[in-house]
């Protein structure tokens, strides 16, 4: 297979505008997830839609293509990156795996890359689509577990397809008190949070980037689920490396400090 990286980076954030040119410890953010992606992968773009961001990824040395403002999702902005970086190649799209790579993730861990990738190098099965999840354990708390920004996704145990993702808790304890879910989820191993980063299979990515939004997709915000809803199997793999994605400036302090780096 041949694995091609993008970093979907936009300026505008209702939160933290200009985000991926927050600097970090002397980098700035969309720097660090780049250099971190290269460490597994020969081919990492950034695809973004902002001039300021297009310099920059130029300055420290790293490839970027300008996409469109117009975009809903980082899936359709990798697609039309994809397009661009492979209008002369010659090899045929089912053979292109592309990995989006969530902007926000500073200190992404290469490994987690290397995990998707080997999902698409099990010959039993033609896998459409990867992502990753990770268990809850003790050291979350109730309040982590029912976090709305924390999206949750229920797993086959039968083949690690993924069966739905949500922002409430999936699947519902019932007859558990709600103070004790996280006692029986590390004792179940029943729920998992979502880290954001996906892999397709181009010729699969160019289907999703045709679809219609869905009622599920917009009661949830979830762009997974109009995927799921159209008959896609998701391929799930569970990590439990800790992910640090940067939501505001607060988190830079805060990861900075749980890293031990000092800024």
């Amino acid at each position: 297979m041949n694995y091609i990286g993008i970093i979907p980076a936009r300026y505008a954030s209702t939160r933290f505008p200009g985000k991926p040119l927050a600097m970090i410890a002397g980098k700035p953010m969309i720097q660090r997830v780049y250099e971190q992606a290269r460490k597994a992968l020969d081919s990492v773009v950034v695809a973004t839609d902002d001039s300021r961001i297009y310099d920059a990824v130029l300055n420290f040395g790293g490839e970027v293509v300008m996409t469109s403002q117009n975009h809903k999702s980082g899936t359709d902005r990798c697609w039309e990156a994809f397009v661009k970086i492979s209008e002369n190649s010659q090899v045929p799209l089912d053979e292109y795996v592309v990995i989006n790579i969530q902007g926000d993730e500073p200190f992404i861990d290469p490994l987690q890359i290397e995990l998707v990738k080997a999902i698409f190098e099990d010959k039993t099965e033609r896998v459409e689509i990867a992502t990753l999840v990770s268990p809850f354990t003790r050291s979350d708390s109730i309040e982590d577990l029912l976090n709305p920004n924390t999206p949750k996704v229920a797993v086959s145990s039968v083949n690690n397809n993924a069966l739905y993702f949500s922002r409430s808790v999936i699947p519902f304890l019932r007859g558990v008190e709600q103070s004790k879910w996280i006692e029986q989820i590390v004792n179940d191993n029943l729920f998992y949070r979502h880290i954001g980063m996906y892999a397709y299979r181009a010729d699969i990515l160019k289907q999703l980037t045709a679809l219609e939004q869905t009622k599920l997709e917009k009661t949830e915000s979830l762009e997974q689920l109009r995927w799921l809803e159209n008959g896609y199997k998701i391929k799930v793999a569970s990590t439990d490396i800790q992910t640090h994605g940067i939501d505001t400036p607060e988190d830079i302090e805060k990861t900075l400090r749980i890293l031990g780096i000092k800024d």
